[in-house]
């Protein structure tokens, strides 16, 4: 059908032709990852040198309008690139053209009503949706109810007098067939003027032949049950491109803004300036991403990250729009304006995702294209072989090629892939994991071996007290007080261990103030020494103790059993002894065991990759079940560990590496699919990864996992689905079984099964 919905639209870094569909080339994607994610106006012209304008085309709404414009523009001078969004009927155009008006004529003459979006040669800049409007207005509707109510009239009459060909009969079919049918018609002329094979040429095709050969009251049902379709179709994909605009609408329109009076103004929230201060009460949504300067409150972020449960949010912290404000109120900075947002970051990463086909829509639109001419061909052979070889009448094998001509309408079979995979994205990003495109999405499936990093990852990148334990001589009564004089000369340093040691004690003694310390000296590569109440104190590692002659066996031993579990000791010491060890590790995620069990019972190896030194990573791996832990990597190596990892699974499967999306883009660009850990608010990790988890919990990698399987799943039901319709109705129709007007049911049927049963993926995480 026409309106198939389709979103055929192609890769945005190597399509530029549907006739060159080239394999995904990993790497190379991360060179262009910023694109998927600008939404502020494009530069004037492009890396490669070409101008780039984006259009909205109301009719374009089906592969049929994308092959007439790639047709038409294939051999047009000037033209680089064409990229195609149906769901959102958007078209992009890559041109070394001194102005767009060429192309907006061409446009227009092939009666698409171009909008034009965006302009690199102009600065041209509209709001996504100023021209657009996916609804069906209203005087199509009365038409369609004049169309059906004509065309079952001439079925009655028809069939209560016996007469298909009277007055009464035509008349009421054609004004069927020019009420509900007329745009098919202006189609498929438009179609046979540039010499392109369409459904709305066959259905064109097979009315008036229909009307020719008598059949006018076939041919005005035929009409009406294929328009209806289209609009049926219409309405039924506007789920799938609700659940994208429901995206948009998660941020609200107004923010409360401090002005230069100190009064409080409601204000749009696209007008509102950077590091303005924004009020935002209980119990509504955050306008934009900013850091928080006053006030304490709670918030559900689920709209953003997908965790279950509010987070508490206090100066300092950032906040993102479209969260949800719980209940206290909060005073916050903008730090980035309304087209920069994550909110605004993930949207257009959805929607550019759309363009990244999978490769079983790659398939199903290769196979479409020889399908619709093969079947064609076949209805030509049964129209006139059996009449020229076996002298039998014309008209009832004419009748069977025109049922084929209808049949051949793959409409069903080339819908089935865009609506599962579009809703197999809203999905994810639905539950914060947000995925870069289809390609990704069924390569997630064949997952054997995830490689991951440790700090940040499987660990929360923040080092803290594990162990305090006196040296052995020491008298228990004096730990509080150690501690206290331990953590005066740590928060005199900016050193991560040391910022731990004082973190640790203002957590559990807030009320008792740190001692003064004078004297104040870093030792560079061993601690920190500082004079406590006229008394010198050191604080350093095993290397100042040892260096200091006071390591004895007692000491010694205290320090190997700490660090064999991978932990990181310092110890206090007075100018004679040592007093007191601790011991500082970076704690592991409460989330990773879970994760790690989770991709075990999906048969996935678990690598851990870390630039930590081997204990400290094997302490980590064994805490959370992961065998293989190599240490003491560079990013190059971690690059050469991915490689190892491809040859040793060949092609029996992919390898995957999650990381933070900064140090760890190389290993990220060579893995089959790179997974960013806490992408929400950062720009480096939504760019570089394939997959971007938008909060710090690795649960959703299996999650995804689980979510890609069930897309293939879906994605074979609907192939199996629209084919074994069409076999079984290419039976009926040689047979003689078949009527045009059960054709174009069955493939409405087949057409709308395969819809539905793609959006269920909508709620695949639910």
């Amino acid at each position: 059908m026409s309106s198939c919905q389709h979103d055929h639209q192609h890769n945005h870094k190597h399509d530029h032709d549907h006739d060159h569909d080239h394999d995904h080339d990993h790497a190379h994607s991360h060179e262009h990852a910023a694109s998927a994610v600008a939404v502020v106006a494009p530069p004037a012209v492009l890396a490669n040198g070409s101008a780039e304008a984006v259009f909205l085309i109301q009719k374009m709404d089906c592969p049929t309008e994308e092959k007439l414009i790639r047709d038409r523009f294939k051999n047009m001078a000037g033209i680089d690139a064409m990229q195609f969004n149906l769901i959102q009927r958007e078209l992009t155009v890559q041109h070394r053209l001194p102005s767009v008006d060429s192309i907006i004529s061409t446009l227009k003459a092939l009666d698409l009503d171009p909008a034009l979006k965006s302009d690199t040669l102009t600065g041209k800049l509209t709001s996504d949706d100023e021209h657009a409007n996916f609804a069906i207005p209203r005087r199509k509707w009365l038409l369609m109810a004049v169309s059906g109510i004509a065309a079952i009239s001439a079925e009655i009459v028809a069939w209560t007098s016996g007469n298909e060909t009277s007055i009464f009969v035509i008349i009421l079919a054609l004004l069927a067939i020019f009420t509900g049918g007329l745009d098919t018609l202006k189609k498929g002329w438009i179609a046979l003027r540039n010499f392109s094979l369409n459904m709305n040429f066959l259905m064109s095709l097979a009315v008036i032949g229909a009307a020719i050969i008598g059949q006018w009251p076939e041919a005005a049902v035929v009409i009406f049950l294929f328009a209806l379709a289209e609009m049926i179709e219409a309405l039924s994909l506007d789920r799938a491109r609700n659940a994208i605009k429901g995206l948009m609408a998660m941020a609200p329109d107004m923010a409360t803004v401090q002005a230069e009076d100190g009064s409080w103004q409601a204000i749009a929230t696209p007008q509102v300036a950077m590091g303005a201060l924004v009020r935002v009460k209980p119990g509504e949504r955050v306008p934009l991403d900013g850091i928080v300067m006053a006030g304490q409150t709670t918030i559900n972020q689920a709209p953003i990250t997908g965790e279950s449960m509010p987070v508490i949010k206090q100066a300092g912290d950032h906040v993102f729009a479209g969260t949800i404000n719980e209940r206290g109120a909060f005073d916050y900075q903008v730090t980035a304006l309304q087209a920069n947002s994550t909110l605004s970051r993930i949207i257009k990463s959805v929607q550019q995702a759309q363009g990244q086909r999978a490769p079983t829509q790659r398939f199903v639109d290769q196979f479409a294209r020889y399908y619709i001419p093969v079947v064609v061909a076949l209805a030509i052979l049964v129209a006139v072989l059996p009449p020229l070889l076996m002298g039998v009448a014309f008209y009832p094998w004419l009748y069977k090629a025109l049922v084929l001509l209808v049949i051949a309408c793959p409409c069903a079979l080339v819908i089935s892939t865009p609506v599962t995979v579009v809703s197999g994205l809203a999905a994810g990003a639905q539950h914060g994991i947000l995925i870069k495109g289809g390609v990704y999405l069924e390569m997630g499936r064949k997952l054997k071996a995830l490689a991951l990093d440790k700090t940040g990852t499987l660990t929360l990148g923040k080092p803290v007290v594990t162990d305090t334990e006196l040296v052995t001589s020491q008298n228990t009564a004096d730990l509080s007080l150690l501690k206290r004089q331990a953590a005066s000369l740590a928060n005199r340093s900016d050193h991560p261990v040391s910022a731990a040691v004082a973190a640790d004690w203002k957590a559990q003694k807030a009320h008792d103030a740190l001692f003064d310390v004078s004297d104040f000296e870093a030792l560079m590569g061993r601690g920190v020494k500082g004079e406590i109440d006229g008394q010198v104190f050191y604080l350093g590692n095993h290397r100042m103790v040892h260096e200091m002659g006071i390591c004895g066996d007692e000491l010694e031993a205290q320090l190997d059993a700490l660090e064999s579990q991978g932990k990181t000791t310092v110890v206090l010491c007075s100018t004679t002894q040592p007093l007191l060890v601790l011991a500082v590790a970076d704690t592991v995620r409460d989330t990773s065991v879970e994760a790690i069990a989770q991709l075990r019972a999906l048969n996935i190896e678990a690598v851990m990759l870390t630039g930590d030194n081997p204990h400290t990573a094997q302490a980590i791996a064994s805490k959370v079940g992961i065998t293989d832990a190599r240490g003491n990597l560079l990013p190059e190596d971690k690059l050469q560990a991915i490689s190892e990892m491809h040859a040793q699974y060949g092609n029996a499967g992919n390898v995957g590496m999650v990381g933070d999306g900064i140090n760890d883009a190389p290993a990220l660009a060579k893995a089959n699919i790179g997974f960013a850990m806490g992408a929400a608010g950062t720009d480096t990790a939504l760019e570089t990864a394939d997959v971007a988890l938008m909060d710090d919990d690795l649960r959703k990698i299996p999650d995804f996992i689980r979510l890609s399987k069930k897309t293939h799943s879906v994605l074979m039901q609907n192939i199996t689905l629209a084919l074994g319709i069409k076999a079984i109705f290419l039976v009926l129709a040689l047979t003689g079984e078949a009527t045009l007007w059960m054709a174009v049911f069955a493939d409405m049927g087949a057409s709308l099964l395969v819809v539905f049963n793609g959006l269920r993926l909508l709620r695949a995480l639910k």
